[in-house]
């Protein structure tokens, strides 16, 4: 009875295990970008001082890439991305001339895993000081200086969780086994129980 007992308290802690990882596995998953400034596809009067993304969580701040490429691809990043909170801000260099531009994104995620995006917004005129003025479409554009309702940013493709069905299934094996070793174990008790129950009959008999 008590090797049983020890078997059942087994399978309890399994299945406790496996809740547990289920209940962990939301808060295992990668940072996202929530939103950017400017919006993703917005149209603003003219390149802005910095570009910023903001995260749901603080993601870390070694290894974190902005780069804001202009139409004909030049980069107008300037120094270091700036991590405070769950925000990080890129500083443009002025002159930046009007146009489409891309900006990409690359960040350390607070779980220790890269992610990474992009969006894009478009200048209707160059910065002040700006010598180059890209082609600026004119159809289907808003006026300038009106940026739409802000949008959530592209998160970077966050991989499947997969050592969390590994998890549940090395818990489900464990379950089985122990299920099986707990059965196993009873039907061995029965059967002793029915041999001493056969000698002592047999015992009886003799005397």
């Amino acid at each position: 009875m008590r090797s049983i007992r020890q078997l059942l308290t087994a399978v309890l802690g399994a299945v406790a295990f496996a809740a547990l990882l289920f209940a962990a596995g939301p808060a295992s998953a990668h940072d996202a970008a929530e939103s950017s400034s400017p919006a993703d596809g917005a149209t603003v009067a003219a390149p802005p001082a910095e570009v910023s993304i903001t995260f749901n969580n603080t993601p870390l701040g070694l290894g974190s890439q902005v780069r804001v490429n202009d139409a004909a691809g030049a980069d107008w990043a300037d120094g270091k991305v700036e991590i405070v909170d769950n925000v990080a801000t890129q500083k443009l260099r002025e002159g930046a001339p009007a146009g489409k531009y891309t900006v990409l994104w690359r960040v350390v995620s607070s779980d220790s895993h890269p992610i990474e995006g992009t969006f894009t917004f478009t200048a209707t005129a160059g910065a002040e000081g700006s010598t180059a003025a890209a082609p600026v479409p004119t159809v289907g554009t808003q006026q300038p200086g009106v940026t739409p309702a802000p949008e959530n940013a592209p998160s970077a493709s966050e991989p499947f969780p997969w050592s969390l069905v590994v998890f549940a299934a090395v818990a489900v094996g464990l379950l089985v086994a122990l299920g099986i070793l707990a059965r196993r174990k009873l039907v061995m008790g029965n059967d002793d129980e029915d041999a001493d129950s056969g000698d002592t009959a047999a015992g009886g008999r003799s005397h």
